[in-house]
Order: structure tokens, then C-alpha cells, then sequence
């Protein structure tokens, strides 16, 4: 697992500034999350549960405003609320279908069961613009 981890940070580098048309989902890890902030990058923390359909609503939204231009260099790393608990502590999350967005290190914004598309596009702006 800790060879995974150090491939991962290492490539993280790459995997962000690969030039693509859509944002990179990959599973939550301490080290790239880090990473990615430490890069500046916009980041989009998803903390879900594969029973939640509100997550459900959710995702068919975040995989469509990802392939957007301007959001084609956030990082969403995707939190199990029912597997990650420690990493939903340390994000202050209270519930699954919790969007967190940061820039970088600072957070810029956060929702809780939203399914509105416009409302989650200004989310990630925050994070993006």
C-alpha cells in the first residue's frame, strides 16, 4: 500500500498537469490531497455513500460540470462517508452528500445535499475561478 501511495504522489504532478478536457476523480489519499494543495490546484472534495440519493443525484451533475473548460484542472478526490470516517472527521463533515471545494489550500466553499446544477457550478467556481 505505501508503494501505491508514493507511485500516486508521484504522479500526481503529471496527472494534473495532463492536458485533458475534464477534471481527474480519484480516490481520497492524505498524500495527494497534499499534494494538490500544495500545487495550487483546485480541488472538489465528494464525500459520498454508495445507499445515498442525494450522492446518486449528484454525481450525473459533477461528471457533467467537470468536462467543462473551466473545470478541467480540479482534482476531485472522492471520500466513502461509510469507509473513510477518520478522513470525514478531519474534513468536519457531518453527513454523505457533502461537497467541499479549496483552492489550494484554502477552502472556498462547501454544500450539503445540494442537487441544484447551478448552485453546485458556483461551488466549484469558487474553487476554479
Amino acid at each position: 500500500m505505501r508503494f501505491l501511495r508514493i507511485f500516486f504522489v508521484a504522479l500526481l504532478p503529471f496527472v494534473v498537469a495532463a492536458p485533458s478536457f475534464a477534471a481527474q476523480f480519484v480516490p481520497f489519499d492524505a498524500a495527494l490531497f497534499a499534494a494538490a494543495q500544495n500545487t495550487g490546484q483546485p480541488i472538489l472534495v465528494d464525500i459520498r455513500a454508495s445507499w445515498c440519493p442525494t450522492c446518486a443525484a449528484q454525481k450525473p451533475i459533477l461528471d457533467r460540470l467537470t468536462t467543462e473548460p473551466a473545470f478541467k484542472k480540479l482534482v476531485v478526490f472522492t471520500v466513502d462517508f461509510d469507509t473513510q470516517k477518520d478522513v470525514v472527521r478531519n474534513f468536519h463533515a457531518d453527513m454523505q452528500s457533502t461537497l467541499i471545494v479549496f483552492k489550494g489550500k484554502t477552502e472556498t466553499g462547501r454544500s450539503v445535499g445540494d442537487t441544484n446544477e447551478g448552485s453546485i457550478a458556483r461551488l466549484l467556481r469558487s474553487a476554479a475561478g
